[in-house]
Order: structure tokens, then sequence, then C-alpha cells
């Protein structure tokens, strides 16, 4: 895809959405069900869109927050359900219909006390705490947000008792009763206006930040960063965690400063993204321009997305880390400085990271379970701490307490950031330092991702794609290892092909919300290579799925 030629320039007074109009779309357009790119649809990370497009309007939340009633009243879960939003300007509308909903359900709410964001780990702590210490009354958690979308989309997912994202069975559930109450005029949704609401006894508002705050000791060693000074530069990029950063300075002592204090739903004073929209990507170069022209006036920075469940790790002299770069440094790191973690703790990677990652665990000789993309994969192996770490190539991860506990089964965007600063007080380098230092040990990484149009009868038959579907025996040179279409980590299906030889691999799965298919490449050999695979793959899906 061309870069376009304004990436990385400030946002222009055009390119800032218009927040009455979007608001009003919200409240006065109703979907249409029988198109279905108005319906609810839960991908990896919850139901997204935007009222513009008739695919997140109040119609939608009700119908969503009705449906997860439904599910708890048939799971048994009795317990309060913690309800989180973040900044983009469509999260506290429905936040409201959320509100409305639950209230005449009778589910009791907690949520942050003075309409303070909620962030994505932060609930999916507090959930994990709650129901260690409560088992016999579970509390679950909904969070509204469309993660580093542009700011005039919404998004809502669904936390059950385990904390982390809902499993695909849940979530299908969910997303059939919710299309059936929209396709039925809300027929059956419950909900009371939101000023009887906040008046109803059903809300609780709580602090959830200085608990959280508190606990942060118990998975990164703060008392290491205060003693080696570490200057820390933050951009919240507008986020939900932005008021967090204040106490975790004041509690352990750190040397924190917020390069950009703005919280504002146009997300104005953002740079634009590759393709020139506003979008709060902490991976992206371009979305982070902002915080790189501070990356010499401070030992690290460090910036997260909207709702906090990625991380971007900025490093004196080198830049904006590459995500897969850091997961593979932090995962070296913590094997070898967390001695209290066991020996048989798997480390969690989703199949189209880099096999830095397997390199690294090699040497270490710890097992990789290789899953399919999605965080909801790792819930388990967190959950139950047989997995040590769990990470995703777009800059998203989470990893157990120092004495080998749970911590949380969401991604936690703090937590990786913290742990740069950890990893530079305790080595002296930084992240971007180590990883060099990784690469000299075993060959430097050639990696990419690229997206390729497709026609909805292709898309149709990417499930179908498995190793017969393939007659060729070498890729770019190198003999075929393997071809999966089911990961091996844990057996699920992978929703496309993974072909690998034994220095290079290339994955392709479909987008799940655009007619599109992804490629991600990497070669440990040369940039040539990588392109010569790149080349390979497009032309090995294209025959198969003609086949």
């Amino acid at each position: 895809m061309a870069i376009h030629q304004r990436a990385g320039q400030q946002a222009l007074q055009t390119d800032l959405v218009n927040i009455p109009k979007l608001m009003s779309y919200y409240y006065r357009i109703i979907p249409n069900v029988e198109d279905v790119r108005q319906k609810v649809t839960f991908g990896t990370s919850g139901h997204r869109g935007s009222s513009f497009t008739s695919s997140f309007n109040q119609n939608h939340i009700w119908a969503i927050t009705q449906a997860v009633v439904d599910y708890r009243q048939s799971a048994n879960i009795s317990g309060p359900m913690i309800v989180g939003f973040d900044t983009h300007a469509l999260s506290y509308a429905a936040f409201m219909s959320v509100v409305e909903v639950l209230t005449a359900n009778q589910v009791k709410m907690l949520i942050q006390k003075n309409d303070g964001f909620t962030p994505t780990p932060v609930v999916s702590q507090a959930i994990v705490s709650a129901n260690r210490a409560d088992p016999a009354r579970l509390i679950d958690g909904l969070i509204i947000t469309p993660s580093h979308n542009p700011p005039q989309d919404g998004g809502i997912k669904y936390n059950p008792p385990h904390g982390g994202p809902a499993e695909g069975e849940i979530t299908k559930i969910i997303e059939t009763k919710a299309n059936e109450y929209l396709a039925n005029q809300l027929s059956g949704v419950k909900k009371v206006n939101y000023g009887v609401a906040v008046k109803s006894g059903w809300l609780d508002e709580v602090d959830f930040i200085a608990p959280y705050v508190a606990s942060l000791a118990d998975v990164i060693d703060m008392e290491a960063i205060k003693k080696a000074n570490i200057r820390i530069g933050v951009d919240p990029l507008g986020g939900s965690g932005i008021y967090y950063w204040e106490q975790i300075a004041a509690q352990y002592g750190l040397d924190i400063t917020l390069v950009n204090d703005k919280v504002d739903p146009t997300f104005g004073f953002m740079t634009l993204d590759k393709d020139g929209k506003i979008r709060m990507d902490c991976s992206s170069p371009y979305a982070m321009a902002g915080l790189l022209a501070h990356s010499e006036d401070y030992d690290l920075c460090v910036g997260n997305d909207p709702d906090y469940d990625r991380h971007g790790i900025v490093c004196p002299g080198f830049g904006l880390m590459n995500p897969n770069h850091y997961l593979a440094v932090a995962i070296d790191y913590l094997m070898t400085h967390r001695p209290q973690w066991s020996k048989s703790l798997a480390v969690g990677k989703t199949l189209v990271s880099s096999a830095m990652i397997d390199r690294v665990c090699q040497s270490l000789d710890r097992h990789c379970l290789e899953v399919p993309v999605g965080f909801k994969w790792f819930v388990g192996g967190l959950a139950q701490s047989t997995i040590a770490f769990g990470g995703e190539e777009s800059a998203g991860a989470a990893f157990l307490k120092r004495d080998g506990t749970t911590w949380c089964t969401d991604k936690d965007g703090f937590i990786l950031a913290l742990l740069a600063a950890e990893i530079l007080a305790v080595t002296g380098k930084t992240p971007a330092q180590r990883y060099q230092e990784l690469t000299a040990q075993f060959g430097e990484s050639f990696y990419t991702r690229i997206d390729s149009p497709i026609s909805l009868k292709k898309k149709a038959k990417f499930e179908q794609l498995n190793a017969q579907s393939f007659t060729d025996t070498l890729l770019a040179g190198e003999t075929i290892t393997a071809i999966l279409s089911h990961a091996p980590g844990n057996h699920a299906a992978i929703g496309g092909i993974k072909v690998t030889t034994k220095n290079g691999w290339f994955a392709a799965r479909p987008s799940g919300t655009e007619a599109l298919f992804k490629i991600y490449a990497e070669s440990f050999i040369s940039q040539q290579h990588l392109d010569d695979i790149i080349s390979q793959a497009q032309t090995m899906i294209d025959k198969a799925l003609k086949g």
C-alpha cells in the first residue's frame, strides 16, 4: 500500500470528524438488519463499527447488551458486571445505552467513579482479582472501545469471568441473539431511561485506578526502575490510561513525564497514519510521530492505544521498535529474570509472529506454543498459569506476576511499557539495543505484512485450504517443511494457511471485515528472499483458490 503524502503530519481541521453529526447518527439511525454490513458482527475483539455506516448505533448496543444478559443468565453468572469505556466519542454514548439495559435487567454495575475511563487491562485484572477472592459470585465485564480505530468508530467487547476476551462460541451466541433482537425491532430487550437508571441503585462507582496501580509491583520490578532513575516519556495518545501515569509515578517514585496530556474525541492532536487517516496505532511510526519527536529527550518513551491493550516502545537512537522485535526481547528478558517462574511454563505466540521468538525459546529450552491469531487463545494458559507470556505481532501481550501466578488474561499495555523500563534499569540496555544482540545471535529477521484484494467467493474458500491444496515442494528456493491449516500449539483452525521452510515462512488469512486477505511473511536470509517468498505466496494462494 502506498504511503499517504501527509502520513506522519499533524492532523488538520479538515481531517477531523464531525462529532455532533456522529452522535446524532448514533441515536437517530436505525440499522437495516437485511444489510450484512449493518448487523452485529463479533470479530477477534468484539463488535466494531461507526454510526456513520449504521454499524454502531444505539439499537446495536441495546441488542448486544440484552444478548449478554441472556448469556450471563444461561451461564449462571450472578455477580456484578464491570463496565468500562475509552475516550472515543461513541464510547460514552454506548456506555449510557449499556447502563439502560443492564439496569432494566437488574444487573449490578461497577463503574469508575466520576465518569472516569477504564482501560481494558484494568477491567481484566479486576475481574481476575475479584473472582479469585470470591469464586462463588463471579463477575464479568463489558468494555466499550474500538481499540486503535479512527475517531468515528465505536466498539464493544465482552470479557467473561476468566477476565479475557470471550471465546468464539460465546461471542457467536451473543452475536446471533443480538441480531435476532434487531430483526424483531428490539422486542424482548429490556431498558429504562438513563436518567432513571443512574438513580436506581444498580450502579456502584468505585476506584479502579488505586488497586491496579498498587498491584503493579507484583508484576514489574518497580524498585529497579526507581533506583536506576529511568526517565520515561509517555504519550497516552488521548487514551483511557491517561490518568493512571501520575499515580504510578507518585506511588513508586518514578520519573514519568506526559508529553501529551490531551483528551479530545476528534483526536485532533494526532499525526496521520500511513493511509492519511487519524488512527491511534501505537505500533505505527506515522501515528507515533508526536512521541518520536521526544525520543532523544528521555531514556525511554512509551505510548499506548485508547483502551491500553497495546504498547509502543521508543528507544533513543533507534525510534519506534517493531512489535515483533520487542516481543522477542521481552520474552528473552522475562525467561531469564523471573526466578520464581517454573521451567515448565510455555511461551505463547500467534502463528504470524516472528520466528525470532521460536529461536529465543529454543535457546532457552522453553516450549513455544503457536496458536491462531487472536489473544483469546492465550486466556486459558494465563488463567491457569501454564503460559508465562502470550503475545501478538500487533503489539499486544500479557504475562504472569513475578511469583508465577495470574496477573490478567487480556492484553496489558501498561505492563509491557513498564517492562521496557525494567529491562533498561536491570540490564543497562534499551530493548532496541538488546534486540541488536539477539540478531547477532540468531540472525536478522526480514518481516512484512501485505493486504491483497479478494472476491467474496474466493474469500469463502480460504477456510477449506489445507496441505493438499498445494503442489509446491519449494518456497523461494528452500524445501517446504510444513503446510499448516491448524496451529501446532493447540490444533485450532487458523482460517487460512501457513507454509514454512528452514529460514522463512508465509501465512495467509482473510480479513474478518473487508474483501481482502493478509499475507504475513518472514525471512532470515535477506530482503530479496522475503520478496521472493511474498511473490510465490501470492501465486500459490491464487492457484489454490481457483482449484
